[in-house]
This record gives structure tokens, sequence and C-alpha cells, in this order.
């Protein structure tokens, strides 16, 4: 089990690094996936933006469990959540791999890895 999960993620990271040409982090990821969930066509943001693309991408990733459901857009596009059951408690390491399993999920649906 822990031999295909290292897989799937180095799968996932084999085709970003290509896209995008360097290995990206966890936070470069989030700031991916925040992008994908906007959708909008801009390509410069503040640094409070990059983080609210993180914490959209976090709760997309999370709603594929249950945690966050969408509710709705605000008037600039931006999609708002709300938590319909807190996240369990975990460590460290625990956490990432949590993380890590959503995203692989989340690109599953995306791309077909």
């Amino acid at each position: 089990m822990q031999d295909e999960f290292a897989q799937q993620w180095k799968r996932l990271e084999d085709m970003l690094t290509e896209r995008f040409g360097k290995k990206p982090n966890m936070e470069a990821i989030l700031f991916l996936i925040g992008i994908q969930e906007l959708a909008h066509a801009k390509t410069k943001f503040t640094k409070e933006q990059k983080q609210d693309l993180m914490h959209v991408a976090t709760c997309t990733l999370l709603s594929q469990s249950g945690y966050y459901e969408p509710e709705g857009f605000d008037p600039d596009g931006w999609p708002h959540f709300k938590e319909v059951q807190p996240v369990p408690k975990m460590g460290m390491m625990e956490q990432e791999r949590f993380l890590k399993e959503h995203i692989i999920a989340y690109f599953d649906d995306l791309e077909g890895l």
C-alpha cells in the first residue's frame, strides 16, 4: 500500500515537473490547484491572494472527503466553502500524507493519472 502511494505521488510530481520545468513543493501544488479552482485569467496575485488561493485549494481538496462543501462565489468570483465537519487532528507526517492523498485524487479526477 505504501509503495502504491509512493508511486502515485512520484507520477504526479513527474507530470508537474515536466509541465512546469521544476519539481513543485506542497505550497506550489496548492497554489496551482487554487488557480485552477479560481478559473480567472489573472496572472499576478498579491501575497494575501496567494494565501487565499492555497486556502481555496485546501478546501477544494478536503471537500472530496466531506470536510468542506462549496458555498458559492463572492462578487469577485472567488469560491467560498463552509466546514461540514472538523478535520481530524493529526501529526505533521499524517497531515502531509492526508493532503497528498487528496492531491493525488484531485489530479486523478482532473488528468486521469
